[in-house]
Order: C-alpha cells, then structure tokens, then sequence
C-alpha cells in the first residue's frame, strides 16, 4: 500500500517536472530572438539547447512506463532551468515578443 503511494507521488511529481520542461521550451520557440537581445538575457539558441536539454533529461528520469527512469537526479537540473526560464526571462523578453497588444508601446495616459 505504501509502494505504490510512493511511486505514484515519484511518478506525479517526475511527470511536473517534465512539463513544465515542455511548457518552457515551447515558449522559447514561439518568441522571437530578437526580444531576448532586447530584454538583455541570455539568446534565444541558448535557452533552446538548454531547455531541450532540461526536456529530454525530464523524459529520461520519468518512470518505465512512460520513460526510461534513469538519471532522476538530473531531473531536479531540467526544473532548475525551466523556473528559471518561466519565472525569469519569459517575463522580461513578452513585452518584446510582439502581438496581443501587450508591452512597451508608448506613453500611457488621457488626452
């Protein structure tokens, strides 16, 4: 009974991590590399490569019936990088990304 409690939390919480590994990468293909230049972070193929690296370390540590479930340790790096991608430089480079209407776009105010 306990087992399996155990593996399913193991198994939940790999699976976060994973996901939040994706979500983080497909918002770095969507923006355009020029907003990371202007927000001063890191480049677009940098955050890539090191993202889809977090993904497929993430994919690898998740348990035998979806991944492989080796490496986990490395697991708890894909989440480091993917925080730090969505709470750090996805806030600073969306004014910069264009489209919906939202970022710098002049002085706000009346008449």
């Amino acid at each position: 009974m306990i087992g399996s409690v155990q593996t399913l939390i193991y198994a939940g919480f790999y699976l976060v991590i994973f996901l939040l590994a994706v979500w983080a990468l497909i918002d770095v293909l969507r923006r355009p590399a020029r907003a990371f230049v202007s927000a001063g972070k890191r480049t677009k193929k940098f955050w890539g490569l090191l993202l889809g690296a977090a993904v497929l370390l993430a994919f690898a540590a998740l348990p035998p019936p979806i991944g492989r479930g080796y490496l986990s340790f490395l697991a708890l790096g894909s989440a480091i990088a993917a925080v730090v991608y969505l709470v750090d430089v996805k806030p600073a480079v969306t004014p910069y990304s264009g489209g919906r209407g939202r970022g710098p776009s002049g002085p706000r105010g009346g008449w």
